[in-house]
């Protein structure tokens, strides 16, 4: 089969494309053939050596994709050869086949592309529990979202929407502005402005909760979430943020919680129920996905050099 892959870490130069062993299943794995490719930034930070890698080159990235079965273990049950599935945390997946265990599929609804399925499980799967888990939004909630116009942002903005919030997005440039507030956001504000401000003049009181993904902005979220309000930390895209004074938390009530997908998708039926609810919304149209920016599989640096520019607003794919 053909793969991406690399030797060494560095920049995007150093993926190619090349013919290596197809992947052997075991008893309770199926062979999936990939139709769409989901590219994120934890593939950036392996592909630099940010992130530990088992085995020896060449090394394999990509986690997230969906496909047809093609072969199925011999104690697999539930899934027949031709279905239609996806998954969100399944290694090697920057190749033509990958071996994906049973416990880890997701079955993928006729009426849900390929392209969407790939494009909303990791970052659809990460805002579901951020709205639902981390902080359970309420109806008439301020919820103020970092990097709006970002995959998991404009997908928090529009969950917030659903659940009954007023969605204050945060962005980097005017043209990110225009994709945050076309995803729903009621106010938009820029990081450039005194946005902290912003928020306090919009709600009058500070917003609910605040979806910290930048890390450096930490500071200002707490500074602009009201007394007794959540900041709920999942990310640092930014740089990592200063230390935090338990003191504050005790004198303003507030509460600072983190997450992580990994601790919640831990067993099938979490990932079958929640990727149910994303496919739902998105059947009925209350969850709207941008269209995807596609490249070939064989070009994965220009989309690894496209991802790290931070100019592209919505999913990257790569197609075998």
């Amino acid at each position: 089969m053909k793969a991406l892959v690399f030797e060494r870490f560095g920049g995007p130069d150093v993926l190619h494309y090349q013919d290596i062993p197809n992947p052997s299943i075991g008893p309770t794995d199926v062979l999936v053939r990939t139709k769409a490719i989901g590219l994120n930034f934890a593939d950036v930070y392996r592909r630099k050596g940010n992130y530990h890698l088992t085995g020896k080159p060449p090394y394999i990235l990509g986690y997230e994709g969906a496909g047809v079965v093609e072969e199925v273990g011999a104690e697999v049950s539930h899934v027949n050869v031709g279905d239609r599935i996806a998954f969100a945390d399944v290694p090697f997946a920057n190749a033509e086949l990958v071996a994906v265990p049973q416990d880890k599929i997701i079955a993928v609804p006729d009426d849900i592309s390929f392209d969407a399925a790939a494009s909303v499980l990791l970052q659809g799967l990460t805002a579901h529990y951020l709205t639902q888990d981390s902080y359970g939004i309420q109806p008439g909630d301020y919820v103020l979202v970092h990097a709006a116009a970002g995959g998991v942002g404009q997908l928090l903005v529009q969950i917030a929407k659903l659940l009954g919030g007023q969605v204050i997005g945060l962005t980097s440039s005017s043209e990110k502005a225009k994709a945050a507030a076309q995803a729903g956001a009621d106010y938009v504000f820029l990081y450039e402005d005194n946005w902290v401000e912003q928020v306090k003049e919009v709600t009058k009181r500070g917003a609910d909760v605040a979806y910290e993904s930048v890390g450096v902005t930490l500071e200002k979220s707490f500074e602009a979430v009201k007394t007794g309000g959540t900041v709920v930390f999942y990310g640092m895209a930014g740089g990592d943020p200063a230390p935090v004074d338990p003191r504050m938390l005790m004198d303003t009530s507030k509460t600072l919680t983190g997450g992580d997908l990994w601790n919640v998708l831990v067993s099938y039926e979490e990932r079958k129920v929640r990727s149910q609810q994303l496919f739902e919304w998105i059947s009925k149209g209350q969850l709207v996905l941008t269209d995807p920016v596609v490249f070939d599989l064989k070009d994965g640096a220009k989309a690894h050099e496209l991802l790290e520019s931070r100019k592209s607003t919505g999913k990257i794919l790569l197609r075998p």
